[in-house]
């Protein structure tokens, strides 16, 4: 099976995965939940500084600076892509790759959604839902985003986004990942970067506070 079958696989799985999750609604005080529901807070639409400040967040972000720490050093130890060479050098080489699609891929969201007033934010659910559930969450909103009204909706933004990254960071990639397969090959990829960073927003402050102590 090759990487691109793999990833298409894993695109696939992801799509499957969010249309079996359960709709996105809020809860009025005193009303029970129905199973496969996901509660989530009260929306006021997102403004031209918060989407500054999502777009920063995510490129700089610790989260996502960790991981781009363990994906070069896991690049760097099986010399991939092969020109960085597996030493420091390339380490920082793909570091700095991935730091600069990721802001790109970012960039691009926020602005594009910001026509038609969709929000790239992710909101964790309410309501002490299930692990299951949450998950399911995550997985749709991998796929969907928030309009102006607090609307569940396509994400157009991402759609374009993380494709259109994938090809224009070939303008600096190595020769051996600067071409339409590899391109294409890494859009599922980058759809999966977008699920892990979600599921990090939905389950991490529950961690924390378990290894702080601090339950809120």
């Amino acid at each position: 099976m090759t990487i691109l079958t793999r990833s298409l696989i894993l695109f696939a799985s992801g799509v499957i995965a969010f249309a079996q999750a359960g709709a996105q609604v809020e809860l009025p005080a005193g009303e029970t939940l129905a199973a496969g529901i996901v509660p989530v807070p009260a929306y006021t639409p997102i403004t031209a500084g918060q989407r500054f400040r999502w777009i920063v967040n995510g490129t700089l972000g610790a989260p996502n600076l960790a991981a781009g720490a363990v994906l070069a050093s896991v690049g760097t130890a099986t010399n991939s892509p092969k020109e960085y060479g597996p030493h420091w050098d390339g380490f920082g080489k793909r570091y700095g790759l991935r730091l600069a699609g990721g802001a790109t891929s970012q960039v691009l969201e926020a602005s594009i959604g910001s026509m038609w007033g969709e929000d790239p934010r992710y909101f964790r659910t309410t309501g002490g839902q299930s692990f299951k559930t949450r998950l399911g969450h995550v997985a749709k909103m991998t796929f969907l985003s928030t309009n102006r009204n607090g609307e569940t909706m396509p994400a157009y933004a991402r759609y374009i986004a993380i494709p259109s990254t994938q090809f224009i960071s070939n303008a600096w990639r190595p020769d051996s990942q600067a071409t339409v397969n590899s391109a294409l090959t890494r859009i599922p990829f980058g759809f999966l970067s977008s699920f892990t960073s979600r599921a990090f927003s939905e389950f991490w402050p529950d961690l924390k506070g378990r290894i702080t102590g601090n339950k809120n």
